[in-house]
């Protein structure tokens, strides 16, 4: 067993979203982004997890934060929603 990495779920996040449009108005904006849609899973040691199932396990409601102008903004309100509902280590 490994610990996942969060500065490496916030590399992959980043990534992913760096294709959408910006500034992002709702989730959905970001769905065509995505390598393998709703389907595409980050991965770091034993964490995996589908953007679905981040979204489903993120502290708060993640419509709330919207408008983002970068990837890295959304991928910095990810990490610390899923280090808060202690999916990933702080």
């Amino acid at each position: 067993m490994s610990d996942a990495d969060p500065d490496e779920i916030h590399e992959q996040l980043v990534d992913a979203f760096e294709g959408a449009d910006y500034p992002v108005e709702n989730p959905m904006e970001l769905l065509p982004a995505l390598p393998n849609g709703p389907a595409t899973t980050f991965e770091s040691g034993d964490f995996s997890m589908s953007i679905m199932q981040i979204q489903s396990a993120s502290e708060g409601d993640p419509t709330e934060r919207f408008p983002y102008d970068s990837p890295e903004a959304i991928a910095d309100d990810i990490v610390e929603g899923l280090q808060e509902a202690g999916e990933l280590p702080g």
